[in-house]
């Protein structure tokens, strides 16, 4: 798999995670191991330039895809997470980056998310309502939500 711009040969057993390969072959730890089983999104990573959980992935599936994690990522959405206070203890931030990412990208391919489907086709309005809606897979225990918002609120334009 090619990882943050790095063809990486890697020799794995089948039942292998992505982020287990990432963090423990790799030593790419900015995904974190928070529920392994796909409901707090701090392992959220792009393959191919989409948001998925790394945790319920299976490594050997990425064979010939496009990994990037946050150590891969110089992005507008970080300077604006520090700036808006997007973060309190951090565990989170490198999962809510990615996902905010891959949102973004889906937002304006006209991906609609859950509850909105009226939005529809690119250049739907990005409201708070929505980004919360289209960012809910990600928790922060912190509670640093509004700031998070704010961060790709601004990004967003």
């Amino acid at each position: 798999m090619r990882v943050n711009g790095v063809d990486e040969l890697l020799d794995l057993p089948p039942q292998v995670s992505l982020l287990d390969a990432l963090r423990e072959r790799l030593g790419l730890t900015g995904a974190k191991k928070g529920c392994d089983q796909g409901a707090c999104g701090a392992c959220t990573v792009l393959a191919d330039g989409e948001r998925i959980n790394s945790c319920l992935a299976l490594a050997v599936q990425y064979t010939g895809r496009e990994i990037t994690t946050i150590e891969g990522v110089d992005d507008p959405l970080q300077r604006a997470f520090v700036r808006h206070d997007g973060f309190q203890c951090g565990y989170c931030t490198s999962g809510q980056i990615c996902s905010a990412i891959g949102m973004l990208a889906e937002h304006k391919n006209g991906t609609p998310s859950a509850v909105t489907e009226h939005l529809a086709g690119p250049g739907g309005e990005l409201t708070d309502a929505e980004i919360r809606e289209r960012m809910s897979g990600n928790l922060c225990r912190c509670g640093a939500y509004n700031g998070i918002v704010h961060a790709i609120q601004e990004v967003a334009g």
